[in-house]
């Protein structure tokens, strides 16, 4: 092979590789286009995951606010259920102290 059959050769493999690199620059740009309709449905799909990042925001809030409340009243119950307990058995106990005085009353 002379020099003008080598020239000829790279010069033929530079266009051919000049045509492949400029037809996937076309197809990267054609996939990576985006159309007006595409802004507006991301647009619109951002409010609406801000919205529901909104309500669920909201939610915790709410839950956590709701989880107190009963864990309060869950208190109030159990505080309430203890004195009860303590009101039953001073009761029991007079009882079985006025039980205790009848009966040495009556075996007199």
């Amino acid at each position: 092979m002379d020099k003008s059959q080598l020239i000829i050769a790279i010069t033929f493999a530079f266009m051919i590789f000049f045509a492949l690199g400029w037809i996937a620059h076309m197809g990267f740009g054609r996939l990576r286009r985006i159309n007006s309709t595409d802004v507006t449905e991301i647009d619109d799909l951002a409010t609406r995951l801000h919205e529901a990042e909104e309500q669920r925001d909201q939610a915790v809030t709410y839950l956590h606010q709701r989880e107190r409340e009963l864990i309060n009243k869950a208190s109030q119950a159990e505080a309430e259920l203890d004195a009860a307990m303590q009101g039953l058995g001073a009761a029991r106990r007079e009882t079985e102290h006025y039980r205790e005085q009848l009966e040495a009353a009556g075996g007199e």
